[in-house]
């Protein structure tokens, strides 16, 4: 008799309920699996888009600041046809779609088009605000568009900036692309290994078990795997995100083709960053690279007892090259003296010091260690020194020194924008102190430069508030002291802080564009009161000289100002006097000469100023037109106590008559001056003893 649950029962029954519970495992672990897939594929989407939104701004932000250094100087010359050549290498790359070069008002300069169709034009996209405004790099973003905008700087000075838009619509057609090829092969992975289950399914309940942990084996970890190294390449850590495998399957292409997306992406970074951190010019880091490295270092040492210091080394009278002999050659002295200093640096800076160009003729020195003081010292004394000898440019000899500013972590500042910034402070104290020097930075530097930042401030609008004046100091003629003209002097009478010395604020002005504004003002303001003067019949009509500064003769519309100036006053040109110091001269012997030959063919007449203190020799006397020369104060001041300035003084007296130009003496202040300026053939004088500055009205009755 047949048991009625026998053996064979029994092992179907228990084949049975493993089938059951096989089936019931295998649809758990298949509801499991295709979630683990969904989720797979959503993180991977994700960090597909993520990586290629990120290397896309990279990207703009490299380009867009690199653009932004190149467009400075043709930005600053509005040299059109420059800034065009520039970007029209941008604007040809697939992905960009447009290319915006604009002023600080967002007014379009340059669209990259030949007829420049916007020119003139304020931006209306609504990403154009925060561009305008934006102080760095800056990207936004729009439904269709990665706007990548940067300032365009020369020193502190805004010029106006760039934007560079990069079309989406390739990065959102590669993401749908993807999107289904990623869909295809996991559902054709799925599908392949549900036939390999519903096969196993046949076999005993151990064939199901070892089935499913084949399974487990084969598709789920490597999927896993694959989730966790896109997370690790989202992060950004892709040594993590990198994985291999030997595996012949779709799996094991899976993972190969992740690998070769994950290398390609590791490049464009690397790439990216390359272009990003570094200067294109000397190879050196730039402002980018350098100010991450400094922020690193400055929080490796928080709360420790290291130290650090900034040296800004910029080159003095750089832009004389640019001027004289082009950019090209200025590029040129910039990687001549980037591997000058890069030497000096390896000899003196020690292991940990990092070097950087921060854009333009400036580079800063980032010098770490225990006595960084002292380091710092000897490096910007060597500096120095090798900056004293000349530089062979284009079969030329070029002698340009180095302005330095050294300030220390944690002595000066606490963090590394405060650190860079008085760093700053302490080079342009070094070139206030007559350049080719060194300055450690100091708390009483902040003071004179706000000092100097509110006098810039107040000096804005003056003129319109009623502050400035313009006097009029008479000029007599020696022999018989007779008034024959005066020299036009701005005077700046400060509701708050009184006269302000006119040294002062001119070099301010100078400094700023704020002389652009006042010297032909004030041009005009002297031609219109001179032409209103009358003098009695049988007396020359007075002239009157009007200081000219070095910014004006760069400027290169001077001969235009003073023409339109004579036409509106009717002042004829023979009574206008130009005056110009030797140090504007020598700037650029031949841009002056050029251009005072110009304005001396219309009969205005040229004086050289300071004459003495300069410098400039009888060769530039021979190539300038000068009709005369002013011998400095400061020799007219010792002539009756100095023997050396008298002989000084009537060598100039001398020179002057033998070159058939006017001698010219200022800063007469007593009897005794005037008497042996006049023993020696001086022609003309002025000084507080022959008369004080006074008002265009003042002046007219004197001279009736």
């Amino acid at each position: 008799m047949k048991p009625r649950f026998g053996l064979q029962a029994r092992f179907l029954a228990l084949v049975g309920v493993t089938f059951l519970v096989v089936v019931c495992l295998l649809f758990l672990l298949l509801r499991k699996e295709r979630q683990q897939q969904d989720a797979v594929e959503a993180q991977s989407l994700e960090a597909m888009h993520d990586m290629a939104m990120e290397t896309l701004r990279l990207r703009g932000e490299g380009i867009t600041a690199q653009l932004a250094d190149r467009l400075a100087n043709p930005l600053y010359y509005f040299d059109l046809e420059t800034i065009g050549q520039i970007i029209q290498g941008t604007r040809r790359q697939p992905d960009v779609s447009y290319v915006l070069v604009f002023d600080p008002q967002g007014r379009v300069v340059h669209d990259g088009s030949a007829d420049i169709t916007g020119y003139g034009q304020n931006m209306p996209d609504p990403l154009a605000p925060a561009a305008v405004a934006a102080n760095g790099v800056r990207s936004q973003w729009s439904a269709h568009v990665l706007d990548v905008s940067a300032p365009i700087l020369v020193g502190q000075h805004r010029l106006g900036g760039v934007r560079v838009g990069y079309s989406l619509d390739g990065i959102r057609k590669y993401e749908i692309d993807t999107r289904e090829r990623l869909h295809e092969r996991l559902s054709e992975s799925s599908e392949r290994h549900l036939a390999w289950v519903l096969a196993l399914l046949l076999t005993l309940a151990a064939a199901s078990l070892l089935g499913a942990w084949l399974l487990q084996r084969n598709l789920v970890w490597p999927i896993r795997q694959l989730a966790r190294a896109a997370g690790e390449i989202e992060a950004g850590n892709y040594v993590a995100g990198r994985i291999e495998s030997a595996r012949r399957d779709e799996v094991g292409n899976l993972i190969r083709a992740f690998t070769r997306m994950h290398d390609s992406i590791v490049r464009q970074n690397r790439d990216v960053r390359r272009m990003a951190y570094s200067d294109s010019l000397t190879g050196l880091t730039n402002r980018l690279g350098f100010r991450e490295s400094l922020g690193e270092r400055i929080a490796a040492l928080s709360g420790g007892s290291g130290q650090l210091a900034l040296a800004f080394a910029d080159i003095d009278d750089f832009k004389r090259i640019n001027d004289t002999l082009g950019h090209e050659a200025g590029d040129e002295v910039i990687r001549q003296y980037a591997q000058r200093i890069q030497r000096v640096v390896e000899r003196w800076g020690g292991p940990d010091t990092l070097l950087a160009r921060f854009g333009g003729d400036e580079f800063v020195i980032l010098v770490q260690g225990s006595n960084v003081r002292a380091t710092v010292r000897r490096l910007a004394e060597a500096l120095i020194e090798d900056f004293r000898g000349p530089i062979a440019l284009h079969g030329r000899r070029a002698f340009l020194g180095t302005s330095i500013g050294i300030s220390l972590f944690p002595e000066d500042a606490g963090d590394a924008v405060e650190l860079m910034k008085r760093g700053d402070i302490a080079m342009y104290q070094a070139k206030r102190a007559g350049k080719n020097c060194y300055r450690f930075y100091s708390r009483a530097m902040d003071e004179q430069a706000a000092q100097r930042l509110r006098l810039e401030d107040d000096l804005r609008g003056a003129w319109e508030r009623g502050e400035l004046q313009v006097l009029y100091q008479p000029i007599c003629r020696v022999s018989d002291r007779a008034v024959v003209g005066a020299e036009a002097l701005l005077r700046w009478e400060h509701p708050e802080r009184g006269t302000i010395p006119t040294p002062q604020f001119i070099s301010v002005a100078e400094r700023t564009d704020l002389i652009g504004e006042l010297g032909p003002r004030v041009l005009r303001q002297a031609c219109n009161a001179v032409a209103g003067w009358r003098v009695p019949s049988g007396r020359p009509a007075p002239f009157v000289s009007v200081n000219v500064s070095s910014r004006q003769l760069r400027d290169g519309d001077l001969t235009e100002q003073v023409a339109a100036c004579l036409r509106e006053s009717g002042l004829p040109a023979s009574r206008l006097h130009l005056e110009l110091t030797e140090t504007a001269l020598l700037r650029d012997v031949g841009l002056a000469a050029d251009l005072l030959s110009r304005l001396h063919k219309t009969g205005v007449n040229i004086w050289l100023d300071d004459f003495g203190t300069g410098f400039s020799g009888l060769s530039h006397l021979r190539r300038v037109p000068v009709d005369g020369v002013k011998i400095d104060r400061s020799f007219v001041a010792d002539v009756e106590t100095d023997a050396d300035d008298l002989a000084l003084t009537t060598a100039i007296i001398a020179m002057a008559r033998s070159l058939g130009i006017q001698a010219v003496a200022e800063g007469v202040e007593t009897e005794g001056q005037f008497e042996l300026l006049r023993e020696r053939g001086c022609d003309l004088a002025q000084g507080y003893w022959l008369g004080y500055p006074v008002t265009a009205e003042e002046f007219a009755r004197l001279l009736g």
